[in-house]
């Protein structure tokens, strides 16, 4: 009795690990990819965005893009792009909030630094999440010596 116990517990188990496990790819975190860096100061980076439809997802792939320039640095993909972030100062984000809830907002400022233009040579890839958003991965590129100069423009970054 005590065998035919452990052995339904173990199956049980099993059946319940599997089925986790195919959940995790909803939840999935993707990182900013460095596809490659271009002659005129600018980046080519894969960048994933979610959203209600594709249009939202894309907006959201280009913030992400630039937040991950401006703040976290690019440390996955090739080597050429520069990994460290624009803006290095601790709480900067948090420091300069009004500056940077405008730059992100909707139509914000972002999309001067930003284009998909090389959008046809990249795969679009979808996913569907289990909130019913859907997550595309774009290529977008992001004109990081631009947005540099424009951080020293407005007094965000020292010269």
């Amino acid at each position: 009795m005590k065998k035919i116990i452990l052995m339904l517990f173990t199956c049980s188990i099993a059946i319940i690990d599997c089925k986790a496990q195919s959940k995790i790819g909803a939840n999935y975190i993707h990182e900013i990819e460095c596809l490659g860096s271009e002659l005129d100061g600018s980046v080519t980076l894969k960048s994933w965005g979610k959203g209600k439809n594709r249009n939202d997802a894309l907006e959201q792939a280009k913030k992400e893009a630039i937040n991950a320039v401006l703040f976290t640095g690019i440390r996955n993909g090739k080597q050429e792009c520069e990994s460290r972030p624009l803006l290095n100062a601790p709480n900067i984000r948090e420091n300069k909030a009004d500056y940077f809830n405008n730059f992100f907002k909707d139509d914000g400022d972002y999309k001067k630094f930003t284009s998909n233009k090389d959008e046809s040579f990249g795969k679009k890839e979808k996913e569907k999440g289990r909130d019913g958003d859907v997550m595309y991965g774009y290529v977008i590129r992001v004109m990081r010596s631009d947005l540099k100069k424009q951080m020293i423009t407005d007094g965000i970054l020292n010269n």
